[in-house]
């Protein structure tokens, strides 16, 4: 274990701090400068000796969080950079941009502020980096298999990751024209800058996984075309098709989907020249939807110049404290300030939009919505609570159904659900044999955690039939295994 007083003597949670907005504002870089690594070290060593480690309940990947967090405030950091990887492909992604379900589960947080575990995760691969200690493992030997994932997110790059070190011969598809599916395009530089992503993808090209990138499965190369060139095929296209707002003037101009506008401002951050780009410089900037995609349009709107933003959700908002509907260890529901909502901008809770209103040439200029109250398992309007807000540029920022099953998905014949995502069984694999699917397209909308403990597990699958005999890749979880808590 780690300090056996440190919960005792070492009270206060200690984050680093986040830059100051003024300053921040005027660039893309992330948001949090560096935290002394003493400071670290005594926050790790708040880890308690707690007897059943409920962080691990918490976190889908099965992270061994009390041992690398004993490593870190020991300072052996080698050991502890092992310990972590040996159950996430990917901590630099996960200490980035995960919520963190595992510190809502920590022991410690029944009676005080939880273990840092997020900010001691990033802190340990990045030093791990620094120090050259992170490095390709090419496999051994080749098995004389291939298999093709298509879709380079966090799922697609696990499974890749994980096949490829177990001598299959992988190639990645994704119709970007750079790997990293949402994590290049759809995380702003502001949360994790792709300079981060590049060096993970460098690594994975030096193991010997292969990137397609500019390819558009399901036109390019049919599905038909994929499975005869390929042993095996790993779906990792995710969960892309918009939830959308179907009222009366959905179809004027200046009315996007979030995924529309932050791939060209996070192209535009990177140095990139964006046609026609969609900008909230000097604008009423409305984002509809107070989640983290939402979030991620507040700061990139603000960093453009936006005029104001307003942010709508049609929840009530969160208490600060647990409530009996969310007790510990699962991820209650409070209220959390992104350092997107400390930058600026006005969050409105327990609104629905009913109209959007136009100008005479066509474009948004104002959107008008009522107050409502949860009644009888539906939100009902408010009487005398109608207003109308001022919006030149409206963002819906609502979720996702499911994957797109035209095109590619359809292709193959895989059977989806009544969500529409791809039906599988307990070892990933589809209604399709030698077909497997990871991360959001089979299991809906989820977290990034989810996304890698998912092309872990898939990978585990495919290995498995691939060479006919059980795999000996970890498996973190079965789908089956338990329900989303968050």
């Amino acid at each position: 274990m780690a300090d056996p007083q440190g919960f005792l003597t070492t009270r206060e949670r200690e984050l680093p701090a986040r830059r100051p907005v003024p300053v921040r504002l005027q660039d893309w870089r992330e948001v949090y400068e560096a935290q002394d690594v003493d400071q670290l070290r005594r926050q790790a060593g708040r880890c308690m000796d707690c007897g059943i480690p409920f962080c691990h309940s918490g976190c889908p990947l099965g992270n061994l969080i009390p041992e690398w967090n004993d490593l870190a405030w020991k300072g052996q950091w080698r050991e502890a950079i092992e310990r972590l990887h040996a159950t996430n492909n990917f901590p630099e992604f996960t200490g980035r941009l995960c919520p963190a379900p595992c510190e809502t589960a920590c022991v410690l947080g029944i009676n005080q502020p939880a273990v840092t575990i997020k900010q001691v995760e990033v802190t340990t691969i990045d030093r791990a980096f620094e120090a050259g200690a992170v490095v390709p493992q090419p496999p051994e030997r080749l098995s004389g298999k291939t298999v093709a994932v298509v879709g380079s997110g966090p799922a697609g790059l696990a499974a890749a990751q994980q096949l490829t070190r177990a001598g299959h011969t992988v190639a990645v598809f994704e119709r970007a024209d750079r790997p990293g599916g949402l994590l290049r395009y759809g995380i702003p530089e502001f949360k994790m800058e792709k300079a981060v992503l590049d060096r993970r993808i460098a690594q994975m090209e030096a193991e010997g996984t292969r990137f397609r990138c500019g390819v558009a499965v399901g036109e390019e190369i049919t599905g038909a075309q994929l499975r005869a060139r390929y042993d095996a095929v790993v779906l990792a296209v995710g969960a892309t098709v918009p939830r959308d707002l179907p009222v009366p003037g959905r179809e004027l101009h200046g009315i996007h989907q979030a995924m529309e506008y932050l791939p060209q401002g996070n192209r535009a951050a990177l140095g990139e020249t964006v046609e026609g780009q969609i900008l909230a410089t000097g604008k009423d900037v409305i984002v509809i939807g107070g989640g983290d995609t939402g979030a991620d349009c507040i700061g990139t709107a603000l960093r453009q110049g936006a005029r104001s933003v307003t942010s709508l959700e049609i929840m009530p908002r969160p208490g600060e404290e647990r409530s009996p509907a969310h007790p510990w260890p699962t991820y209650p529901m409070i209220y959390r300030v992104a350092s997107a909502h400390e930058e600026g901008g006005e969050r409105v809770y327990a609104v629905s939009t009913t109209e959007l209103v136009g100008d005479d040439s066509g474009h948004v200029a104002g959107l008008r919505l009522t107050e409502v109250e949860f009644v009888d398992g539906r939100f009902s309007p408010v009487a005398g609570t109608e207003r109308e807000i001022p919006a030149q540029l409206v963002l819906l920022a609502m979720g996702f159904l499911g994957p797109q099953a035209e095109g590619f998905v359809e292709q193959l014949g895989v059977e989806l659900d009544e969500r529409s995502n791809v039906v599988r069984d307990n070892t990933y694999m589809t209604s399709v044999p030698g077909v497997f699917v990871a991360g959001d397209a089979g299991r809906g909308q989820s977290l990034i955690v989810w996304a890698i403990a998912e092309g872990r597990a898939a990978a585990h699958g495919v290995d498995s039939w691939l060479m006919g005999t059980p795999s000996q890749l970890p498996r973190p979880i079965n789908p089956t295994d338990r329900p989303l808590t968050i």
